[in-house]
């Protein structure tokens, strides 16, 4: 027995033997360094927006001129690189600005951890984008889920009343939305890009946005090629008119086209051609409602050059 002991013993590493709780506490706490950009990396499937703005342009500026106000907060990763949790705007002026090493906090933190931390600094920004909201609440929600908590991501707001609280109302004491509100933000994730682009442009409201993303991604790409075509969006009305044709299985490009084409307040004049080749071939200036005019003459004015042509040879 002695000896099976001496040999577990020699078998546990050195610096373990002589471990404390109080060294072990000192791995956990919070470190202040300057860590080389490069090895950086950002964290995976991050949804905030990191854009060379003129933002970005002025935290350079103040970057070059003052250093780094508040350092970033990076989680080490096992091959001794780092990830970072909190910082991606800052690490990109560094970046433009030239500076190779960035303060940094570095904080002992579990995957889940990192993303309840990243994404709630994040939420603190005055101007957030709906796409934005979107993957941040489901990532934070999907990670409490992880850590034992209840998740309902996109369940309607009748449904799984179980006892307990939910993962969406501990986040929307949070953030300060409602549950409802942050279901629909979720939402937002199931639509194709090019009209999630729409909503953070502020051209598809929320609750439309949210019937819309009921729909498959065929439905949604029509959808798409409608609003490039009259340069007009779907109201509210007509989205739920398109979701109920869903549900009965007789939603068709042809339905969605004729949804589209109805009259609505935020539809501007319709173009009289669809062809591109004729489109393309009439001045900007010329109004929609002249367009017809416009092609007539050109036509008018063509024959009688053919005519011409004709009466010429056979002369």
């Amino acid at each position: 027995m002695a000896k099976r002991s001496a040999e577990n013993i020699r078998l546990s590493a050195f610096d373990d033997l002589f471990e404390t709780d109080e060294s072990r506490e000192d791995l956990k706490r919070e470190r202040l360094m300057d860590i080389p950009i490069k090895e950086i990396h950002d964290f995976p499937n991050h949804p905030y927006q990191v854009k060379d703005d003129e933002n970005m342009m002025e935290l350079v500026e103040s970057v070059k001129a003052y250093g780094l106000l508040q350092p970033v907060l990076v989680r080490q990763l096992g091959d001794g690189t780092y990830e970072m949790v909190s910082g991606h705007r800052r690490k990109r002026a560094f970046e433009i600005a030239g500076i190779e090493l960035i303060p940094a906090r570095v904080k002992e933190l579990s995957r889940d951890e990192a993303i309840l931390m990243m994404v709630d600094s994040n939420l603190q920004r005055d101007e957030i984008l709906p796409s934005e909201k979107a993957f941040a609440y489901k990532m934070r929600l999907e990670a409490m889920n992880r850590q034992g908590k209840r998740l309902d991501l996109t369940c309607a707001p009748v449904e799984h009343k179980l006892q307990g609280v939910k993962s969406r109302d501990v986040l929307a004491d949070a953030v300060g939305e409602s549950r409802e509100q942050i279901r629909r933000y979720i939402r937002l994730t199931e639509l194709i890009p090019a009209l999630l682009t729409l909503v953070d442009e502020k051209r598809i409201a929320l609750r439309p946005a949210v019937e819309l993303s009921y729909l498959p991604k065929e439905a949604q790409e029509w959808i798409a090629e409608c609003i490039d075509y009259l340069d007009a969006t779907p109201s509210h009305a007509q989205t739920i008119k398109m979701r109920k044709f869903q549900e009965q299985g007789k939603l068709t490009r042809e339905v969605v086209e004729s949804i589209m084409d109805e009259e609505k307040p935020n539809q501007r004049e319709k173009p009289v051609f669809k062809d591109k080749r004729i489109t393309n071939l009439i001045p900007k200036s010329v109004p929609l409602a002249q367009q017809s005019d416009y092609v007539v003459k050109a036509l008018e004015f063509y024959n009688r050059h053919l005519q011409r042509k004709r009466e010429s040879r056979d002369r």
